[in-house]
C-alpha cells in the first residue's frame, strides 16, 4: 500500500464516523422531537360504540385539511347529506327543555378551559360542511345548517385540534370530556343554553356515523366534533374525528 493510500485510509475513516454519528444524532432528534409533541387527549376505548358501514350507515369522507405537509391541524368536516340543510325534528315526543331558534355567538366549556365565540359554517362545493380557518387564535364554527343551539335536533359544533404552525387549538382537550360534565352556549337572542356531556367517541373518518351524528333527535342536542386518532404523515390529516354529544337540561338569561 502506497503512503497515499494509507494517508486517504486515515482520512476516510473519520469522516465515515463522524457521519454515523451525524445520523445517530439525527436520529436521537427525531425522536426526542416527536416525544415533545402535544398530543390531545382522546375518549377511553370503552366510549366507542357498535357501528357498521354495512348496516346502512355510509362512509363519509372528511374535507380535504388546510394543513401543509408539517402540520397537524384539521377539524371535522363529514358531509351531513347531498342537501343544504337537516330536518331539525323527530317525530318522537320532545323530551326535556326546548328554545326558539337564535343564532350562537359564543361556546363555553369550563371542564377543558374553552371560551370562543362562534363562526357561521356552511358547506363547501362538494357538500362537506366548512371548518374554521386555520388561524393563530382559532376559534369554533357553528354549522348554520343545523338547528341553532337549545332547538330540538342535532346543532353543530366544530373546532380544530390542532397545527404545526399555530399549536393546540381550540378543541385541542375535546377528548377529555367525559359524560356529565357541562357546558354553555350563549345565543343572539340573549339566553345561554346549558348542556350535559352525554359520551364522547372517537370515530375512523373512513367510517363516521352521518345518521348517528346529523340525523333527527327528540331532544335538544349538542354535536362537538374535531378530529382524532393517529395523525397520517402520508396525507397530512387526522385518521379520526372525535365527537362529543350533549343534551341541553336548562337555559338561563345572558
Amino acid at each position: 500500500m502506497t503512503e497515499d493510500e494509507r494517508h486517504g485510509r486515515r482520512i476516510h475513516k473519520p469522516v465515515a464516523a463522524l457521519a454515523a454519528l451525524l445520523v445517530l444524532v439525527g436520529v436521537i432528534a427525531l425522536a426526542v422531537a416527536i416525544g415533545a409533541q402535544r398530543q390531545a387527549p382522546q375518549p377511553p376505548a370503552s366510549a366507542a360504540i357498535s357501528y357498521s358501514a354495512s348496516a346502512g350507515v355510509p362512509s363519509v369522507a372528511a374535507t380535504p385539511s388546510a394543513a401543509t405537509p408539517s402540520a397537524a391541524a384539521s377539524s371535522a368536516a363529514a358531509s351531513p347529506s347531498a342537501t343544504s340543510s337537516l330536518p331539525a325534528a323527530s317525530q318522537a315526543k320532545v323530551v326535556g327543555p326546548v328554545l326558539k331558534a337564535a343564532a350562537p355567538i359564543r361556546i363555553d366549556i369550563p371542564e377543558i378551559g374553552v371560551t370562543s365565540t362562534l363562526l357561521q359554517l356552511g358547506l363547501n362545493p362538494d357538500h362537506s360542511v366548512q371548518v374554521p380557518p386555520l388561524e393563530k387564535d382559532s376559534k369554533a364554527g357553528w354549522y348554520q345548517n343545523s338547528p341553532t343551539p337549545g332547538q330540538l335536533g342535532p346543532s353543530v359544533i366544530l373546532g380544530h385540534v390542532d397545527s404545526a404552525e399555530y399549536g393546540p387549538g381550540v378543541f385541542f382537550r375535546l377528548g377529555a370530556l367525559r359524560p356529565g360534565n357541562q357546558l354553555t352556549v350563549t345565543r343572539a337572542d340573549n339566553t345561554v343554553a346549558v348542556f350535559r356531556v352525554d359520551k364522547v367517541v372517537s370515530y375512523p373518518k373512513d367510517h363516521f356515523p352521518t345518521f348517528e351524528v346529523y340525523g333527527n333527535t327528540n331532544h335538544a342536542a349538542l354535536r362537538l366534533i374535531t378530529c382524532g386518532g393517529r395523525f397520517d404523515l402520508s396525507t397530512h390529516d387526522y385518521e379520526s374525528n372525535i365527537v362529543a354529544y350533549a343534551s341541553m337540561i336548562s337555559s338561563h338569561s345572558a
